[in-house]
C-alpha cells in the first residue's frame, strides 16, 4: 500500500480543500463510528478505518497547503 496523499484523505473523511478546524474532528468522529470494526459488519470495515484514522492523523498533523491566487 502506498502512501496517503492530502486528496485520499480529505476524501476518505469526505471533506473538501479549506474546510474549518472543527470539521476535521466531527467528520473523524462520523466515519471512526461508521466504520468501527465492532460495530459494522463489512468485510472491509477494519481497513476503513484504518483509512480513517490515518487519514485524520495525516490531515490533522500537515500544515494547510498554500493558497493559490
Amino acid at each position: 500500500m502506498g502512501a496517503v496523499t492530502r486528496a485520499d484523505a480529505l476524501a476518505a473523511l469526505g471533506l473538501e480543500e479549506g474546510f474549518p478546524p472543527e470539521a476535521l474532528r466531527e467528520a473523524h468522529r462520523r466515519e471512526a463510528k461508521r466504520w468501527h470494526p465492532d460495530a459494522c459488519k463489512d468485510p472491509d470495515a477494519e481497513a476503513r478505518f484504518k483509512r480513517v484514522q490515518g487519514a485524520y492523523e495525516l490531515l490533522r498533523d500537515a500544515p494547510e497547503p498554500p493558497v493559490e491566487r
